[in-house]
């Protein structure tokens, strides 16, 4: 990645809400970067719909669409409806929301919008608790760490929900993962998905300081972390086919754990098991990148 030229221009200001080291408002800056002025974002309740600020003020430079909770996917199946109506084919629609909105609430209306393949790009900035109502646990929380509702003694044990499998299963044209910490390739990803047609889904990991009790100044590094260590890996699939991005040596992943307060319960036992399972990930990763991918895609 990296092919594409990084915009100078700012869609974002600074007069926005977010926490101090909010991994979230960088995705947000970049994404725009990517996509351009010609471009409308349609917001559920999540972080970003009190980061963009009280109305009628707000922080982007484009056109907002503020919807309930779990409608992210249908609302922006009908804008998009709506601008193909008016003859305006050059407009993207960008659905931007969090883990909640996409893992739990939301994730009928997003299944819906990739069944009928909508010629939506569908960010979900994951910060892997609902942070804006008190962070409390999704089902993209990881394994042994504390939230508001997974107190001490009672911390979450299930998986973390592999939603890249899920939309890969629906045959979209494109999905990717992003990291706050890798801009240039956050960006072409972004500027690439404006180039497909169809249902286009995008991970971002965005960590959150306040939730993570972890400094702010460690966003950036705690983000390259997740990708160093394997727990979250760069990736893309094409029409169904696999394609990590970083291949990089890999980092213990300890190191990211002690960083950050919600994990400082885990136990020596916990933290093998997650080693582990970062190892089957990434073994199953590498099986469906050299066997072209296990699914069907669709062309549209």
């Amino acid at each position: 990645m990296g092919k594409y030229p990084i915009a100078e221009d700012e869609l974002m200001t600074p007069g926005h809400l977010a926490c101090q080291g909010c991994g979230a408002t960088q995705a947000m800056r970049y994404a725009l970067k990517a996509l351009g002025q010609k471009t409308i974002v349609v917001m559920p309740a999540c972080c970003w719909s009190v980061i963009d600020g009280p109305f009628p003020h707000t922080s982007l430079k484009v056109p907002i669409f503020h919807t309930a909770f779990e409608t992210a996917g249908s609302v922006a199946s009908g804008v998009k409806a709506g601008l193909e109506m008016r003859g305006d084919s050059e407009t993207t629609v960008l659905a931007w929301a969090g883990d909640g909105g996409t893992f739990d609430i939301g994730l009928q209306a997003l299944s819906g919008a990739a069944e009928r393949n909508e010629d939506i790009v569908y960010c979900c900035y994951d910060n892997e608790a609902y942070m804006n109502t008190g962070i409390q646990r999704s089902s993209a929380t990881p394994p042994g760490a504390w939230t508001t509702t997974t107190p001490r003694g009672d911390r979450k044990r299930r998986p973390k929900k592999k939603i890249i499998e899920i939309l890969a299963a629906h045959g979209i044209p494109y999905i990717a993962t992003a990291s706050v910490a890798y801009p240039n390739d956050l960006i072409a990803k972004f500027q690439k998905a404006k180039g497909i047609r169809g249902t286009k889904f995008i991970h971002v990991f965005a960590p959150c300081p306040t939730g993570w009790k972890s400094a702010p100044e460690l966003t950036v590094k705690l983000a390259r972390l997740a990708v160093e260590s394997r727990l979250f890996p760069l990736l893309e699939v094409e029409n169904g086919h696999y394609k990590l991005n970083k291949d990089i040596p890999q980092k213990p992943v300890r190191e990211y754990l002690s960083l950050q307060g919600r994990f400082s319960d885990m136990t020596e036992e916990e933290i093998q098991r997650l080693e582990r399972d970062i190892d089957e990930f990434w073994q199953s990763l590498l099986i469906k990148e050299n066997s072209g991918g296990l699914l069907p895609g669709i062309t549209s």
